[in-house]
């Protein structure tokens, strides 16, 4: 029995079909077109088996990129591997002082900062790891490429070459004990955080105290030497154990015991104290 137009119509919209519409006399309407009213519409060409034999004209797929060129790898030494350790330190991955040897702990660290990223595991200093970790850190300083000694001096400041001066970089993280211009002793120096900086400055002694301790914190301070507020110059066995991976509260810390002992025997009340950048 055949179905009337109507009803397959009907059967097409409740079927979901995609398939065109049968019109009044059996022959299918032409599709619409987005050219305007009364526009005459061209039939699609339906392609053929001879179509799907021709080549296609999408571009061929882009080379696999070259893999990654190692750069340095385990037992490899000298300042470039000191520089790669400070900022694996920075980010946390490295956390002790850097050596300048690509050593086991380096390895690690390489490890652990290329997985956390989604890349090779493979331990060696890559092109595409060391751009990464570059974009991720800053430029070492000095100190950070030498934490437990061994930077250079920074240039005294103008202001320290006349009379008796306590010479304090921030950028070397030294202290020049200076009389008329002339250097005495030089030694490591470490500073405030970023929440208790050490005051930058022309400063002079007010106070010393050999064995004084702090009424804020309760820890000791040998020989402080004291020029703005409760900030010193003093000894401490913290920066003596831990180097610049901590900071005081404030004060210029030194952590030769020897040196400090000596400074604080030469310095008057009074002597000139400039910290500087």
């Amino acid at each position: 029995m055949k179905r009337s137009l109507a009803a397959l119509a009907a059967l097409a919209l409740v079927s979901g079909c995609t398939a065109q519409a049968v019109g009044a006399h059996g022959k299918t309407p032409a599709a619409p077109t987005d050219r305007g009213a009364g526009a005459t519409s061209t039939p699609t060409a339906i392609p053929t088996a001879e179509d799907a034999k021709q080549p296609s004209s999408r571009s061929p797929e882009s080379p696999e990129p070259p893999a990654p060129k190692v750069l340095w790898s385990r037992g490899d030494k000298g300042t470039d591997i000191r520089k790669i350790q400070a900022r694996l330190h920075q980010v946390a991955w490295l956390i002790t002082a850097p050596t300048g040897t690509y050593d086991s702990a380096t390895v690690t660290a390489v490890k652990g900062f290329q997985g956390k990223r989604g890349l090779p595991r493979t331990g060696d200093l890559d092109t595409v790891t060391w751009e990464r970790l570059k974009r991720m850190t800053h430029k070492p300083a000095n100190w950070e490429l030498y934490p437990y000694g061994g930077q250079s001096a920074a240039a005294p400041d103008p202001r320290c070459m006349n009379g008796r001066v306590l010479c304090v970089s921030k950028t070397s993280r030294t202290l020049r004990w200076m009389i008329d211009g002339k250097t005495v002793s030089t030694m490591d120096v470490r500073f405030g955080s970023q929440y208790t900086p050490t005051r930058e400055g022309v400063f002079s002694v007010y106070f010393k105290s050999r064995h004084h301790v702090s009424t804020i914190y309760d820890t000791a301070m040998p020989y402080a030497m004291f020029f703005s507020g409760g900030q010193a110059v003093h000894y401490s066995s913290d920066f003596a154990a831990r180097g610049y991976y901590g900071a005081s509260h404030g004060c210029v810390n030194v952590r030769d015991k020897g040196k400090i002992a000596a400074l604080f025997a030469q310095v008057r009340t009074g002597d000139k104290v400039v910290v500087y950048w």
